[in-house]
């Protein structure tokens, strides 16, 4: 995901719409590691990133996951959104299963490792997480989430509904 910096892109005012996904494979969730240059440089997290103005959120987050991980995944639904730190920024989650390809960094770009863990390879990980991102991580491992499925059925179809 690129980020706002002192010498990077300045996001217009209003609300910033980011997507992440929590990958499921084999009772393994999907964490990158973001690269160098990130404001979570060397920390661990889920796949995440920042809505184009052309797509739609469920998009940007399957084109995230691919770009950051190498990983082709599927929606199973939402699984809530959250006010991040930063004023006027909201994430969009969702909970996805894994469709193809080998967990692969982006080359540094944005990510410098990805792979799946179990949650007690997540807990004996000797890197940082990114502490949202490993209690959402958790929460998905232990069953506590309700899931919203996607809708394709609905009065602004074929776009998808969360209801």
């Amino acid at each position: 995901m690129a980020d706002k910096t002192e010498s990077g892109p300045e996001w217009p005012p209003g609300i910033v719409v980011c997507v992440g996904t929590v990958v499921l494979q084999d009772n393994r969730a999907l964490l990158v590691r973001q690269a160098s240059g990130h404001d979570l440089a060397g920390r661990w997290s889920i796949p995440w990133g920042i809505v184009d103005p052309d797509e739609t959120p469920e998009a940007a987050a399957l084109r995230e996951t691919s770009e950051e991980a190498g990983i082709k995944a599927d929606i199973d639904g939402l699984l809530g959104i959250q006010n991040l730190p930063r004023q006027g920024w909201v994430a969009i989650i969702f909970l996805c299963h894994h469709l193809s390809g080998t967990p692969t960094p982006d080359g540094g770009v944005e990510t410098d490792r990805a792979a799946y863990f179990s949650l007690e390879e997540l807990a004996a990980l000797e890197e940082p997480i990114e502490e949202w991102c490993a209690w959402l991580v958790r929460r998905v491992f232990k069953g506590d989430y309700r899931l919203i499925p996607p809708r394709a059925v609905n009065p602004f179809s074929p776009r998808l509904a969360f209801l």
